[in-house]
């Protein structure tokens, strides 16, 4: 199997993909592969260029920028309110829990939206920076390649309180996960384990994972569904009372690389995150064939990924006239010039 044909296996169901999807799953939608062609034909090589020098120094970077248009998309769909800083109008989204000195890359974003205002001022927006990014970011990771529906415009807002309930959590059951997908019209099965998936490349810190190690929902003991060689390992890097930001691999195996060996890993108990091994180790769970599935065969996970990321993109996107294409994807316009007069004074 040459490495060329999962990709392109994933292309043909993106130019299919509203054949696989129930009618109406984007009512309204004008986003479209082709939005920058005429415009901004360099928006991909500019996009793909910059994260590729950023991953000669920081070899997470992939798997932090598709973590940030996941956050981005699950509260109030894919507007960039994510990228948002504190203002007198802003109550940012990266002070929320699930964000909070974990979500990062903003950096490299912005290194982005400088190249292209340079390029193409005024044109592409922080939103479809964030999925062109994921995109670009999975494939330099060895994933799939796919056509980006593109045409978002950038909120004017952001919502914390929504940000700590939306977005799924690492210590979160089945049920939960389950109604936080349903709750942005992802599918609780398919949706849910193929997305999930993006955990096959990336880190999380000791704290994150620390209480299943050591006192699982109040026991005093280990999470019964790891693997004991696995949990040993972990407790090494991850000691009772330690440095709780050490830095612990999603994927044990290849921790970088985009891959299916996540599946296989809940398969041997060894996901990291309690999250991630509710998928395979709920008993009775739906999501337990998918898990086997994906784990014996990389294309059909990939497929349904490719799927699945065209339907996370197209939740609630800001289109037409609606919100705004930030100059800096940090500050609404408002903000923006307002800081830019006094700067200038």
């Amino acid at each position: 199997m040459t490495e060329e044909m999962p990709s392109l296996r994933c292309i043909i169901a993106t130019l299919f993909f509203a054949l696989l999807l129930p009618p109406g799953s984007f009512p309204g939608t004008t986003l479209s592969p082709s939005f920058y062609d005429e415009t901004c034909p360099t928006v991909f090589s500019i996009i793909r260029g910059i994260i590729e020098q950023a991953l000669l120094s920081d070899p997470r970077i992939g798997a932090s920028l598709l973590r940030l248009h996941f956050h981005d998309c699950f509260v109030n769909g894919c507007d960039a309110s994510i990228l948002l800083d504190n203002s007198a109008t802003i109550e940012s989204e990266k002070e929320a829990a699930p964000n909070n000195n974990s979500a990062r890359g903003f950096e490299v974003v912005d290194a982005m939206k400088i190249a292209l205002e340079f390029e193409c001022p005024g044109i592409v927006s922080c939103a479809d920076i964030l999925a062109i990014a994921a995109q670009e970011a999975i494939n330099l990771a060895g994933g799939p390649s796919w056509l980006v529906l593109l045409g978002r415009r950038d909120s004017t807002t952001a919502n914390r309180t929504l940000a700590n309930l939306a977005i799924p959590a690492a210590f979160e059951t089945l049920d939960i996960l389950k109604s936080k997908f349903a709750a942005v019209g992802l599918n609780t099965s398919t949706d849910l384990v193929a997305l999930s998936g993006a955990h096959t490349f990336g880190r999380a810190q000791c704290t994150i994972v620390i209480e299943r190690l050591y006192n699982f929902n109040g026991t005093g003991k280990a999470d019964p569904t790891l693997n004991a060689t696995y949990l040993e390992t972990l407790r090494k890097v991850c000691p009772q009372g330690g440095n709780g930001s050490v830095l612990v691999n999603l994927d044990p195996t290849t921790p970088n690389t985009f891959d299916s060996n996540y599946y296989a890993n809940l398969q041997a108990q060894e996901g990291l995150l309690q999250s991630d091994q509710e998928l395979f180790s709920t008993s009775g769970a739906d999501t337990i064939e998918i898990v086997e599935r994906f784990s014996s065969n990389q294309i059909a996970f990939f497929e349904s990924f490719v799927v699945s990321m065209l339907k996370m993109g197209n939740i609630s996107p800001v289109t037409g006239t609606e919100g705004e294409i930030r100059l800096s994807c940090r500050r609404v316009h408002m903000d923006y010039t307002s800081s830019n007069k006094w700067s200038s004074s």
